[in-house]
């Protein structure tokens, strides 16, 4: 969508103004982001591509892309004004072919995201999660890197059930013996790799827990709940639970996920974990629906808890307390901006802004 889509084009002057990015340090500098074609990784690349068109920065991107032909049309008219400063590298995390040249910054993005998939595959989750954690390790070892971005998840923690805050040293209470638990405990492995390289090889890295993130670029068919509740709101339908929607967890939107990622990855306190959420958007998905159809919807909607309904609910995550605090990360500058109203309006003006359905 690059610059035609107005709420995006604000996003990228809101995330490139930001002075807590230590930006100097990824002038004239290379960064290699897997995941690229994904919605984090789209919304991080052109945010440096967009900090190159304001300042001449000179930073180079090189994406890990499963499919070339895709890749270069999603990014067609950041390649049309600029070819020189995005190159891909057609291949997937479990087999990184040669890169090709020397790489400054790395960010690792790509990852397994849909929660059915990891039900019907956890064996497939495991392995690819793993082995790419590894793989990427490896690059950044052999590579004089200066600094390197792992996302982890806020799945880590397990199915939390107090309203405490909860910070970066607070223990798991994952079920290792449930199939879905197969993301969030490779999650876990791999922010121990990066842990064992940073301590072992010296490999400049730190992880981010991210809570649910949103915004521009979403799929209008997305499954999950945020997007779930936007199509109510531009369908004029009634928003549909089929659970009380008790569980609570904050979110944040994706301007504010990029320039998150962005202070972590031009810091230089490596070796650590920070989560990453708006701490003011903390609610049920109960209030949440709520907000959707009073403020996004006008009212035109209402929300009707279903719990007696034939749809199978093993898909969903046990009820959870998710209140991340975000000290350590607001101790490097970062803070966030949009609230969770903001997410939901830029999100749907920009799927309404938009002619091809996804952005």
């Amino acid at each position: 969508m690059w610059l035609e889509n107005k709420i995006f084009h604000e996003d990228l002057e809101y995330i490139t103004n930001q002075e807590f990015i230590q930006w100097r340090r990824l002038q004239n500098k290379t960064v290699f982001i897997t995941g690229g074609t994904g919605l984090i990784g789209f919304y991080v690349i052109d945010s440096l591509l967009f900090y190159n068109r304001l300042y001449h920065a000179n930073i180079r991107v090189v994406a890990l892309v499963r499919n070339y032909a895709k890749a270069r049309d999603q990014f067609k008219s950041q390649l049309n004004e600029n070819p020189d400063m995005l190159t891909f590298v057609e291949g997937a995390i479990e087999d990184i072919p040669a890169v090709g040249m020397e790489i400054n910054y790395i960010l690792h993005a790509a990852s397994p995201t849909d929660s059915s998939y990891f039900l019907e595959k956890p064996v497939e989750t495991i392995q690819t999660t793993l082995c790419g954690m590894w793989n990427v390790l490896e690059l950044a070892r052999k590579n004089p890197i200066e600094g390197m971005v792992y996302l982890s998840s806020m799945e880590v923690y397990g199915p939390n059930r107090d309203e405490e805050p909860v910070s970066e040293s607070h223990a798991s209470c994952l079920d290792t013996m449930s199939a879905r638990s197969s993301y969030p405990e490779s999650k876990r492995m791999c922010e121990n790799l990066c842990a064992s390289y940073y301590k072992e090889y010296q490999v400049p890295v730190s992880c981010i827990r991210l809570t649910q993130t949103f915004g521009p670029g979403i799929r209008y068919d997305d499954q999950r709940i945020f997007a779930m509740l936007l199509r109510c709101a531009m369908e004029e339908k009634d928003i549909e639970l089929l659970t009380e929607g008790k569980t609570k967890r904050s979110y944040l939107y994706l301007a504010d996920a990029a320039t998150a990622i962005l202070t972590v990855l031009t810091s230089v306190n490596y070796g650590q974990v920070y989560n990453a959420a708006n701490e003011e958007t903390y609610c049920s998905i109960k209030e949440m629906a709520d907000l959707v159809a009073s403020q996004i919807a006008k009212s035109s909607i209402e929300v009707i808890v279903n719990t007696h309904s034939d749809t199978k609910t093993d898909k969903f995550l046990p009820e959870l307390k998710m209140n991340l605090s975000v000290d350590w990360l607001k101790n490097l500058g970062w803070t966030p901006h949009f609230s969770l109203a903001n997410a939901f309006e830029r999100t749907m003006k920009s799927l309404t802004d938009n002619t091809g359905g996804n952005l």
